[in-house]
């Protein structure tokens, strides 16, 4: 029979691409959510449990009626420039959920644990490849709460057994280059996503945050990660705990930093049209450049990233005039 895993935040972005992976790899991905930023429509691959990770018992119910190998942990919040105002909803929420996750594994007897961490943990690094070794300094209590979490683990593995595999990932984009699974948000924060609509008029114009940080245009440099290699880094990141590999940290990027212009300039060319531009402060809690340095995850898990930013432009692209959703 095949094996299942509990997928949380199954129905939102990444975790709905990771349900997927999991499928067609031969698992049966059980998605974990309560609804409140995802999404029933893109619960295709496997049962959903609507739950809360503030409800223990929830969690508890759902690991014994399913029995999983393993849980695969996306569900948090995530938005950086809410964390910054209202930090004391992100320990309450992404901490003391994940904290309830973790026990319920250790009283049910689930000892596989792969987590979606965040380059954020590294804070407002300029000019440093950040990779495993790299030192965790974040600036914002998104950041903060993703590696209490890390550190949990760490605990937790070391009192209990808990074997986990903790993934620093970069800037996620592009969607399902079938179109079975996409990118929504409500509210929309991701920059892609927003430049697509401001394209086809379905918002105003894009605003650039910052011109005057210190990169070579005065924009923002971010690693973009295409979401279905994301996927696959993941079910790899399974298979790495089931083969009694032990707790490993790996970051995922490309290796390669784009700034915020270089991004619109890439739009212009997949979508042949302008991008509507705003120029505006910064936000509070941005870093300047974060760009990943994946070394461990090639040598190790074999993984490497497929598709680069065009690739990511072109399918999210594909996906927004489908009408998504």
């Amino acid at each position: 029979m095949a094996e299942h895993v509990l997928v949380t935040g199954g129905a939102g972005y990444i975790g709905a691409h990771a349900c997927k992976a999991l499928a067609r790899a031969g698992y049966v991905p059980v998605c974990f959510d309560n609804l409140t930023t995802g999404w029933e429509a893109a619960v295709k691959f496997g049962p959903l449990v609507r739950g809360d990770l503030m409800e223990p018992e929830a969690i508890r119910a759902a690991l014994r009626e399913w029995k999983p190998v393993a849980v695969m942990h996306f569900a948090a919040l995530s938005l950086v420039g809410e964390s910054m105002s209202d930090p004391g909803r992100y320990w309450r929420v992404n901490v003391g959920g994940a904290l309830n996750l973790i026990e319920a594994c250790v009283a049910e007897g689930v000892g596989k644990f792969v987590f979606s961490s965040t380059c954020a943990t590294y804070g407002d690094q300029d000019g440093v490849i950040l990779d495993e070794d790299t030192p965790q300094r974040p600036i914002n209590a998104y950041g903060a709460s993703k590696l209490a979490i890390e550190q949990m683990l760490g605990n937790f593995g070391a009192s209990h057994g808990l074997q986990s595999v903790i993934f620093r990932y970069f800037n996620v984009a592009g969607a399902d280059p079938e179109g079975e699974v996409g990118e929504k948000h409500e509210p929309e924060t991701h920059l892609i996503p927003l430049m697509l609509d401001a394209v086809e008029g379905k918002r105003g114009a894009l605003t650039v945050f910052g011109q005057d940080y210190p990169t070579a245009d005065g924009t923002c440099v971010r690693d973009y990660v295409h979401v279905t290699d994301l996927a696959d880094a993941h079910v790899r990141g399974l298979r790495w705990l089931q083969e009694g590999r032990g707790s490993k940290v790996f970051c995922l990027g490309t290796g390669t930093g784009y700034s915020v212009r270089e991004v619109i300039d890439h739009a212009r060319v997949v979508t042949n049209r302008a991008v509507p531009v705003v120029e505006g402060a910064r936000r509070a809690g941005d870093a300047a450049a974060l760009v990943c340095g994946s070394e461990r995850a090639r040598a190790e898990l074999g993984w490497a990233p497929e598709r680069d930013l065009g690739a990511m432009i072109r399918d999210a692209w594909r996906w927004s005039q489908s009408g998504g959703f």
